[in-house]
């Protein structure tokens, strides 16, 4: 830790305002303060005592836009709270917030605009102390970033980080375990479109971070996953890739769980990045037993999460066993054909308003069940029947027939396939 080094960067940009400094992470805990102070109201005095930001506090200053603000904000006085004025200057690096430093006015009659107006002869200094904060963060710790590369390598079937892995104490000396993917994911799965790839993503779209620099992109899945496990015994270690967190969970790893994990992720990425999240989906291995076998549970949970991504009868925590024919669809990998039934092709062109094929898909995964796909799709069921007499008017045959159904229904779920995000491999 450079705890030393945090508070004399403090110090001085604290003496070089000349005024009183207090530093806190992003949860509003306190890391340092300045010595230097002329005045100190109520509210300082007490967050220096407590450590942490009082409740009526914070939502005093998050009223006035700091989490989501990269530039330093006036947060103006608030009697009833007995607190004066002062300047929040948010601390980010690489995109992502490391905690916010708070500069003090003297009086109510000391402007925030001469603060402000002084801040930029400190910004070195400034941007160093963030990005000590960043050094002494666990996350991008020297040990951890190895011990994660080890943990993804063994996930990516590499011999010898598997048996690296047999030694690590969160697996325990012996299984099962199952692996999980955590991933952020842009597009909502009911806007798959029918025609051709009309209104798809490319295989390369699919997290927002795309297309940023990688190495911040990692460091902020690995900061949001051990913030988000922190104290979930099940989930054993955790590692952030460009593209999503994956975490080593124990083989009896529950449901509640896990929503637990997507829950405190979905408030990470607010609280990080000072954005809403994209549709946070968790894929679930099955268990296994030995490290080598990792690779595999590491794409279970990847299909499981491509499964999820694109069909939005899977839920958004969703386990390898329970994404049905999307298993047989992986495991065709990039030999998938692109167009595999002649009449569900015939059936595309005659929807030109995607009047049917939502109608014949829902009634498969239904069970049959006019009534239910009526109710999801508000409509009646006369106009169900009419849409399934269109449909055999089209292909010259019964879709609810055993060998057509088969047939529709895969072309369906292929279609779908074909429009899932893709994970970096490497």
């Amino acid at each position: 830790m450079q705890n030393q080094a945090i508070e004399d960067v403090v110090e001085t940009i604290a003496q070089r305002l000349g005024r009183g400094l207090s530093l806190e992470d992003p949860d509003g805990v306190l890391l340092a303060y300045s010595s230097h102070q002329t005045s100190a109201d109520r509210v300082r005095v007490a967050f220096l005592l407590s450590k942490r930001v009082p409740a009526d506090v914070n939502e005093w200053q998050l009223r006035h836009g700091i989490a989501q603000a990269v530039r330093a904000v006036a947060v103006p006085a608030n009697e009833e709270l007995g607190m004066l004025g002062r300047v929040c200057v948010p601390l980010l690096v690489r995109g992502f917030r490391v905690g916010y430093l708070w500069v003090q006015q003297h009086s109510s009659d000391d402007p925030a605009a001469g603060i402000l107006e002084t801040l930029p002869a400190v910004r070195p200094v400034i941007d160093h102390l963030a990005e000590l904060l960043l050094e002494t963060d666990t996350a991008s710790s020297e040990r951890r970033v190895q011990r994660e590369a080890t943990f993804l390598a063994g996930c990516r079937g590499v011999a010898a980080a598997a048996e690296e892995l047999r030694g690590w104490r969160e697996l325990g000396g012996r299984g099962p375990w199952r692996l999980a993917v955590l991933f952020e994911h842009a597009d909502e799965p009911d806007r798959a479109r029918w025609h051709g790839d009309r209104g798809a993503r490319g295989p390369g779209a699919a997290a927002p971070h795309r297309g940023e620099d990688p190495n911040g992109a990692a460091l902020l899945q690995r900061t949001l996953a051990l913030q988000a496990t922190v104290g979930v015994t099940p989930v054993l270690f955790s590692a952030g890739a460009p593209d999503s967190a994956v975490l080593l969970c124990d083989g009896a790893v529950g449901r509640a769980a896990l929503d637990q994990v997507l829950e405190r992720f979905r408030t990470e990425v607010v609280k990080r990045t000072g954005r809403a999240p994209g549709r946070l989906i968790l894929g679930l291995s099955e268990p296994v037993a030995d490290p080598r076998d990792l690779a595999a549970g590491y794409l279970q949970a990847q299909y499981a999460v491509q499964a999820a991504a694109v069909d939005p009868q899977l839920e958004s925590s969703c386990a390898y066993a329970d994404i049905g024919v999307y298993q047989f669809l992986a495991a065709l990998g990039w030999q998938a054909p692109a167009a595999v039934s002649g009449r569900f092709e015939e059936l595309a062109e005659a929807d030109r308003m995607d009047e049917l094929l939502p109608v014949l898909e829902l009634l498969y995964d239904k069970n049959g069940s006019v009534q239910d796909v009526a109710a999801h799709l508000h409509l009646h069921r006369s106009s169900v029947y009419n849409r399934l007499a269109r449909v055999r008017a089209v292909i010259g045959a019964d879709p609810l027939a055993g060998p057509v159904r088969l047939d529709l229904h895969l072309a369906l779920k292929s279609r779908r396939w074909r429009s899932r995000p893709r994970f970096e491999q490497t």
